[in-house]
């Protein structure tokens, strides 16, 4: 496998011009644009040769635009001990996320439909273990449960996912999407504690 080319040599520089790029393609996803390596090139005020030289392919600028984030957590450090109060605080900052990175994540849901070699652009959240972490309480009151399977379960029913779904096709606006997919949380987690 080769080295990168924004490894060698000048590598300062060279990561100043990868991330114009990455900016650029977030700034025309958000404009509701699906842009090509030249599209992100043009609008950084670079050279399409150079822009290839980061980006061989519409997909892997794409990819790198998918937002990288790795809190360990979405709550803030004061975050109730209630679980449902931990949940729904945990919930509003997942929404937000989702809305705030909704044309990257929208173009990633789409990359992962298609039919590659490659690792599933969404694999790469950290969704599951933010709701573990808000499940916390609950993981100390009821070690029965296990928290991982309804943390998935919570994921599967309130990512961005569910939220186009409930927007796209259902016609919710997005606060109704969002309350949609807390209620769906709120269920899931009163399911597991009553069930055991």
């Amino acid at each position: 496998m080769g080295i990168p080319y924004e490894a060698m040599g000048r590598t300062k520089q060279k990561s100043r011009t990868r991330q114009a790029l990455v900016t650029a393609t977030r700034e025309l996803l958000a404009q509701g644009l699906t842009p090509k390596v030249e599209d992100a090139a043009e609008f950084a005020g670079i050279s399409r040769t150079t822009a290839y030289r980061y980006f061989p392919n519409q997909r892997s600028l794409l990819l790198a635009a998918h937002p990288q984030i790795s809190p360990e957590t979405l709550l803030p450090a004061d975050a109730p001990n209630d679980p449902a109060a931990r949940l729904d605080a945990f919930m509003a900052a997942f929404n937000r996320y989702n809305f705030d990175w909704e044309p990257q994540l929208r173009t990633s849901l789409r990359l992962s439909l298609e039919q590659t070699d490659t690792q599933p652009a969404l694999r790469q959240g950290r969704a599951v273990a933010w709701i573990e972490d808000a499940l916390e309480p609950v993981r100390h009151a009821r070690p029965d449960l296990d928290i991982h399977r309804l943390a998935i379960a919570i994921r599967s029913a309130t990512g961005i996912e569910a939220l186009i779904w409930l927007i796209d096709i259902a016609g919710y606006t997005r606060d109704q999407a969002a309350q949609t997919v807390r209620r769906t949380a709120h269920a899931l987690l009163d399911a597991a504690l009553a069930d055991g």
